[in-house]
């Protein structure tokens, strides 16, 4: 399997915070395989780098990512392929791109800039965080096309909008405007076109001042938070907190409470 072409992912590193940025506008941003590579890599890259501090997932052009590239999807010639093929397919492709967003050690960002169809929408709503341009729409595509959908749909709409709500989007198929999107809560914050880098800026590098370990066992705390009992969630929620108090940041955090001053946080 041959890399993606460097400017079709572009990444760049400013003030703790890894900017990737999908860069096929001429395809509204339809993901391809090896583009879903690099972007694994660039997730577990800053969830592994201490000078990486938080994480923004955005896009050129009039699109967020219209979904799969079905014209170079990666795997078996249709022809060729067995049961499984599509399955296995599946699980190493756009299943690993979901899980290394939710999987991150550093919050991550979307801003979505347009167009966010089937895996296209799955990749932002699995963000931490997602703010949207005016013109962006969320499409739960598959169901035009007659399939099922994947890359973790059935597990996150549910989860954010509830399972009747999931359900209309993922059996209709309509696009969902952006202010549409905000009052469900699938989107965090709407803003003209021209101000999204601005804000998604803005909002990265506050996240990338804060105490970065404690937002990562926080992440980690509120994404499970849906799929155990109460007493599992407390017990890690305790657990966690052990952790954290191991922390440079956390042992500033109450040292600049008692001593009445603003927080340093160093992310360690």
């Amino acid at each position: 399997m041959t890399a993606a072409p460097e400017d079709e992912v572009l990444h760049r590193t400013e003030s703790n915070v890894s900017w990737i940025t999908l860069n096929r506008p001429e395809a509204m941003n339809a993901v391809t395989w090896d583009q879903r590579e690099r972007v694994i890599a660039l997730l577990a890259d800053a969830s592994a780098d201490p000078a990486i501090r938080a994480v923004v997932l955005t896009a050129t052009g009039k699109g967020f990512c219209a979904g799969a590239d079905l014209r170079r999807p990666g795997g078996a010639p249709a022809g060729e392929r067995v049961a499984g093929d599509v399955a296995r397919m599946i699980r190493l492709g756009a299943q690993r791109l979901i899980t290394a967003v939710l999987d991150c050690e550093k919050p991550v960002l979307a801003a979505v800039n347009g167009t966010a169809a089937g895996i296209g929408a799955h990749l932002a709503l699995a963000c931490d965080l997602v703010i949207a341009a005016e013109p962006a729409r969320f499409i739960e595509v598959f169901v035009r096309r007659g399939l099922v959908p994947d890359g973790g749909g059935a597990y996150l709409l549910p989860r954010l909008v509830g399972p009747q709500k999931a359900k209309e989007l993922m059996f209709f198929g309509d696009a969902l405007p952006a202010a549409d999107a905000e009052r469900l809560g699938l989107v965090n914050k709407v803003v003209p076109a021209e101000a999204l880098e601005e804000t998604a800026r803005a909002w990265a590098e506050r996240l990338a001042q804060g105490p970065t370990r404690a937002l990562a066992l926080t992440k980690q705390l509120v994404n499970a938070s849906l799929d155990g009992d109460r007493a599992a969630a407390l017990a890690a929620e305790a657990t966690a907190q052990e952790i954290n108090m191991t922390t440079a940041d956390a042992n500033e955090g109450v040292a600049s409470f008692v001593e009445r001053r603003t927080p340093k946080y160093l992310g360690r």
